[in-house]
């Protein structure tokens, strides 16, 4: 079995997660791709929306893709996990001969604060997501992407275009109220 594990904080899902999903099943060499939503990101303080809501989010997402499928590992930690404990989680349970992981080419820079990042890189193959602007080393894959869409970006100003068409109406409702709710504080 291979396996792809792409991981974040999906807060919120939108079109560029999307297009990494179907990139990641169309040109990978995978049996399964593991979506993985953050309890909190480790590098991060908080969360805005709650990670229950972020999973079931998630799953909508990835209805369309059979071999696509939601883990709520990191959630049910209650706390920041490190990518390494989630490769090891997936690997005692599935057993795969190759890992993928996937992320984003922003988080190149970040790399080598993860934690025992020498021990992943021995147990996975890294994949990048493509990002304007974003040079990627030759010893890494690469997934074309064509989304420049951040999620921190998006919650500043969320527009609908930008969310996946499923996704997009009950995402851009809990933002709006959340942005109200705050500005009545």
């Amino acid at each position: 079995m291979k396996i792809a594990i792409f991981g974040g904080s999906f807060d919120p899902p939108h079109t560029g997660h999307e297009q990494i999903i179907e990139k990641s099943l169309a040109k990978l060499d995978i049996d399964a791709l593991f979506v993985v939503p953050t309890y909190l990101n480790p590098f991060k303080k908080k969360f805005f929306a709650p990670p229950d809501l972020r999973y079931r989010w998630v799953k909508k997402l990835l209805l369309p893709y059979p071999r696509a499928k939601a883990l709520d590992y990191e959630l049910r930690q209650n706390r920041p996990v490190a990518t390494i404990e989630t490769v090891r989680y997936l690997r005692k349970r599935y057993h795969p001969q190759k890992i993928y992981l996937i992320i984003g080419a922003d988080n190149l820079p970040d790399l080598p604060r993860w934690k025992a990042y020498r021990k992943l890189k021995k147990m996975v193959t890294f994949v990048v997501a493509t990002r304007k602007g974003v040079a990627i080393p030759q010893n890494l894959q690469k997934l074309e992407v064509n989304a420049n869409i951040s999620s921190t970006e998006l919650r500043k100003k969320i527009k609908r275009e930008m969310l996946p068409r499923r996704l997009a109406t009950e995402i851009w409702h809990y933002y709006q109220s959340k942005e109200r709710n705050e500005s009545q504080d």
